[in-house]
């Protein structure tokens, strides 16, 4: 199952329309550094190996196998509300289901917390 809120829907189609994309939209493994690995968007074609999912005339496309380890895929878009006046904000997308290797054991003592 894959569920996208309107605010991400809106802002897929805007991103799609202004960079004249016509490809789907894939939901992927990135990877996610000390967090381990997350899930992310890329534009891509979907394959055999893919589920095709349809919002709204967007293409949506996941791994067969990604899919069934992950469970629900949610995909929503979260403003930054924090006040600081720097317009983040970005895409979350999150399962029902832990990703495997999620640990990779990093601490700050690596160096990789600022």
């Amino acid at each position: 199952m894959l569920e996208v809120t309107e605010s991400a829907l809106g802002n897929i189609k805007d991103y799609l329309s202004q960079q004249q994309i016509e490809s789907a939209v894939r939901i992927t493994i990135m990877s996610g550094g000390c967090s381990g690995p997350k899930l992310g968007l890329a534009v891509d074609e979907a394959k055999e190996s893919d589920k095709v999912f349809d919002h709204d005339g967007v293409s949506f496309v996941v791994d067969k196998e990604l899919s069934v380890s992950c469970g629900a895929i949610k995909v929503d878009f979260i403003v930054d509300k924090s006040g600081c006046g720097c317009g983040g904000g970005g895409f979350a997308v999150t399962s029902e289901k832990a990703i495997a290797g999620g640990n990779s054991g990093c601490s700050c003592s690596s160096g990789s917390c600022g």
